[in-house]
């Protein structure tokens, strides 16, 4: 993992060196705002031309309201149907956390405070072609690796 840039407001885009590949795990760590409304963690290839938009292998969106994290995956341009279902809400205002997001062959596991929280079945079939990393939201970022 690569910091190419990282922002002010709580954005963070980096690189994943090489895409991603079965046994890879990112790791996000940080603290959730006072008044949390979202959170996005978005795994996605690099857009082919200047002013389009990539796919995208793993959204992740976190709502404060719903208490929901919503997963959903785009392939030339058409996201996909989204799943939703969970055991726990684990995020919590002013709260820190570490999100891992453990590349499988079939899936990807998203685990919170070493919890597993749910899985996403892999719809893009080149993972190596996802080498970009995006977090941004309600939340300060302690470390992205």
């Amino acid at each position: 993992m690569e910091e190419k840039d990282k922002k002010e407001n709580g954005e963070y885009i980096g690189e994943i060196k090489g895409g991603l590949r079965p046994s890879m795990k990112l790791i996000i760590m940080g603290i959730i705002t006072k008044k949390p409304k979202s959170i996005e963690v978005t795994v996605s290839t690099k857009p082919q031309e200047e002013g389009s938009e990539g796919d995208v292998g793993l959204q992740l969106k976190v709502s404060f309201t719903d208490k929901a994290v919503q997963r959903n995956a785009r392939l030339a341009g058409k996201w996909g149907p989204s799943e939703n279902t969970l055991s726990f809400f684990p995020f919590a205002a002013g709260e820190s956390f570490k999100m891992e997001i453990v590349c499988e062959h079939q899936q990807f596991r998203i685990l919170v405070d070493g919890q597993p929280l749910c899985g996403f079945t892999h719809r893009i079939p080149k993972l190596a072609s996802l080498t970009s990393l995006r977090v941004f939201g309600d939340l300060q970022l302690t470390k992205v690796a």
